[in-house]
């Protein structure tokens, strides 16, 4: 039995199809691995607008209305979306664990909050 495996002369492919493909020899030393994406900077670069007529967009001069949607509110301290504010305070917070993180801040920290977001409300 041996001899008859010994002695055949079956040839493989370099590669089986059903194999994965090591990274060493897909990349060889020396060559990227990724796609390399351009900044914005580089395009801007790259382009020659001052062949370009104005009214046609570009990077350089797009304009976009305002949103549709109401803008996001987010939690003074911990920074996640929050949909709730504190009346007594007035900030923003995520949950019920800064919730008494909050009640339990003085006074003078929650004028540092509101200040940090440009919220000019005098506590009583």
């Amino acid at each position: 039995m041996e001899a008859e495996v010994v002695s055949s002369e079956m040839v493989l492919p370099a590669a089986l199809p059903f194999k994965r493909v090591q990274m060493s020899d897909k990349y060889p030393k020396g060559q990227s691995r990724g796609r390399h994406w351009k900044h914005l900077k580089q395009i801007l670069q790259a382009e020659n607008y001052a062949s370009l007529p104005a009214h046609e967009p570009n990077y350089l001069n797009i304009e976009s209305p305002p949103s549709l949607y109401p803008s996001k509110k987010y939690c003074d301290m911990t920074g996640f979306e929050a949909p709730y504010t504190d009346p007594r305070t007035k900030l923003r917070y995520a949950n019920p664990d800064v919730f008494k993180r909050i009640r339990s801040l003085p006074n003078e920290y929650v004028q540092r909050y509101l200040a940090l977001r440009n919220a000019a409300i005098i506590l009583r």
